[in-house]
Order: structure tokens, then sequence, then C-alpha cells
């Protein structure tokens, strides 16, 4: 099932690859705030000949039409950066923004999903179906996706797939199983509400450090006593704003987190319980609570068909070991929105190899990606389109 002309177009276009990554990578830019990234996309596909059009603010839709008529696969690469200060400053190719960095590798995926697109289309004349590319903006604060579903980013689209580079994983390795791959992602933030006053009176006083020390220490319980282990969680406390002065007793605290999970009664009950712990240790003090509670990406659940026709294809076009059994991760990815439109699958492709210094883990000012893997992701890009279209 795999066309020997798409491996053959990604070899002759590897060096483009890695200078369109390098590009990306030294060219940073946040979320929503694609512009220069976005333009390159449109002008880089509108000399191609391919269809496109943009979304708004950032981001591109695009469309090779075969000369067949078939079904629509589409294929996502996301594009934004992240406010990480790049370390390794004396690489050729480091970013030229102070504070901004691709940290993550979605340099890495935009580069990627052109080369694949260029592969594609020349050979759209024997696709039996369309080919829908997303360059999708505002990943990393989990926004992008759900704004290019509502501007019909998987209108008539049959299957969806993405990939995401892995520097957990050795390089050109390949992981894609059925079932939970990146968990749902959540955050809350917890206002508790005391009496304040003079750090040598407490008895006048409702201490707002003590019942939000008391929630921190109490609340992984929710994880802990009230799941069954066979659902994990993660709950975690990541920042603790509380009082004014040394010596004066704090009136309000201010708690935030994180839940993880991939069982939606489990995100459920978690979210319920929070609010649960806050009002009653908020009580046993005689303090007040308010809680936030924001729902993010959901869980990736890959699905089967598509999850093992991915494995087929890899182990077609780089042969039986190049398959990884990545555990799931409690990390969240927005390409959850897109699988709650139509069914698909993620991949991991492995890029780590301490020969290169390139196992730092993602968000880290030293991450870095071995690009020998670029061409496995462009490849299985492509490759995975072709074969989904004439299965």
């Amino acid at each position: 099932m795999i066309h020997k002309k798409i491996k053959e177009a990604i070899q002759n276009y590897s060096e483009e690859l890695t200078e369109l990554r390098r590009m990306f990578h030294s060219e940073p830019e946040l979320s929503w705030e694609e512009e220069n990234t976005t333009a390159f996309i449109c002008e880089y596909l509108e000399n191609l000949g391919i269809s496109y059009r943009r979304t708004k603010p950032t981001g591109v839709i695009a469309n090779i039409i075969g000369g067949k008529p078939g079904k629509t696969v589409a294929l996502r690469g996301d594009m934004d950066a992240l406010s990480v200060e790049q370390i390794k400053k004396n690489l050729p190719y480091a970013s030229r923004e102070d504070g901004k960095m691709h940290a993550c590798g979605h340099d890495a995926h935009t580069a990627m999903l052109l080369i694949a697109a260029k592969a594609l289309n020349k050979i759209k004349d024997e696709l039996p179906g369309n080919v829908r590319l997303l360059f999708q903006p505002a990943e990393e604060i989990a926004e992008g996706a759900r704004e290019m579903v509502k501007q019909g980013a998987v209108e008539g689209v049959d299957n969806v797939f993405g990939i995401h580079i892995w520097s957990q994983m050795p390089t050109h390795k390949v992981s894609c199983t059925p079932g939970p791959s990146f968990a749902s992602a959540d955050l809350f933030k917890v206002t508790f509400k005391g009496k304040g006053g003079h750090g040598a009176m407490p008895e006048d006083c409702i201490d707002a450090a003590i019942v939000a020390s008391s929630f921190v220490m109490n609340v992984q319980a929710i994880v802990s006593r009230t799941i069954d282990p066979k659902n994990p969680a993660v709950l975690t406390v990541g920042k603790m704003v509380v009082g004014t002065r040394f010596n004066v007793i704090a009136e309000n605290a201010v708690i935030e987190g994180t839940v993880r999970c991939f069982d939606p009664d489990t995100r459920d009950h978690i979210e319920r319980q929070i609010q649960h712990y806050s009002e009653n240790v908020a009580g046993l003090y005689g303090a007040s609570a308010t809680v936030e509670y924001t729902r993010g990406t959901r869980a990736v659940i890959n699905d089967e068909y598509s999850a093992k026709l991915v494995q087929k294809v890899a182990t077609e076009a780089f042969g039986e070991d190049i398959l990884y059994n990545e555990k799931p991760t409690m990390g969240g990815e927005d390409f959850s929105f897109f699988l709650e439109e139509v069914p698909g699958s993620f991949a991991l492709v492995g890029s780590g190899n301490p020969e290169k210094d390139t196992k730092w883990s993602h968000h880290h000012g030293k991450f870095n990606i071995d690009e020998d893997a670029l061409a496995t992701g462009a490849e299985l890009y492509a490759q995975y389109a072709w074969t989904y279209l004439t299965e």
C-alpha cells in the first residue's frame, strides 16, 4: 500500500524539510500571534497550486483535491511556540525572539506537514479522494483546534490524523495504540476568604493561610481515596498566593492547579469533589470558598481502526522495528476536539537521541529534536493519507 513516489519525494525534499523546520524554529510566534507563520504557509501552498483559506485570526485550512472521487482525510500540524527562553543560543537556528521558543516541536510539525502536502500534491491525480490540511494555531493554550472546528475544519472529513514529535522516544520510532493517548487537562482556581488582622492577635482573625494549607494537604485524598485506582488521575496544585506582609494574618488565599485523567466520569467526579473539599475546609475554619473550574482539552482517545492503520502504514514504510509502545501520557492535547467530531488517531514520532542531546523534556529551554526524525514524520503523514483513501 506504500506509494513509492511519496517515499522518493520525501527523500528528495529532505534538505528543504530541515530548512523549513529551522526557519520556523528561529522565528517563533506565540498562540494567536502566528501571523508570519500563517502568511508563509499561504504563500507556500499558493506556489504549489493548493487551494487554501485562512482561519481567524491565524491558521490555514487547505485542500488537495484528488483526481478520483472518494473520502476525505484530514492531516493536522500545530504551529505555535511557547513563552520559554531558549538556553542553547549557539545553535545556528536559535530563536531570534527573546522569551519565545519552539520548545515542543510544533516547528517540526508545520514543516513536516508542508512537505507531506508537497509530496501528496505531486500524485494528486492518483488520489481517490481529498486531503484536508489543517495548520493549527494556539494548541499550547488549548484553543486552536476548537476554534478551527467552529470554522469548518472537519466539515465533510471522514478521518483525521495528527503527529507529535516526542523526545522521550528514540528517533524514528512510531507509537500509535488504540485507546487513551493524552489525558484531559482542566484548570481550577480556589479563592478562600478569611478575616485579616495583626499577626500578634490571631484570636481576632480567620487565617486564610491555614485554610489554604489545609486544603492543599487534604485535596490529594480525592485521587488517593475516592477514585478507582484503575482509572488514573493527577491533581496538582501549582500556584498558591497567600497574604500581603510577614506580620499580617492573611485574609485571602488563591490556589490554582490542574486535573488530568482519561475517563469522563472520573473528570466529573473530581470537579465535584474539589468544590466539596473547598467548601468544607473553609467551613471548618469559618472562612468562605469560591471555586472556578475550567475544562480544557478532552482526552485523546485513538480510534482502533485508525490506530491500527497507522501501525500498518509505519511498518510497511519503515519496517517492523519502527513500532514503539509508548504509554499514555497525562499531558494534554487539543487534537481531542477534532476527534470529538470525526474518528481518527494521534501518533508519536520519536526524536530522542542522547548523542545529539535531544532527549530534553518538552517545554524545557534546552528542548531540541533530532532532525533525522523529520522525514519519518513527513512520510507518515503522506503515506497515511494515501493508504486511508485507497483502503
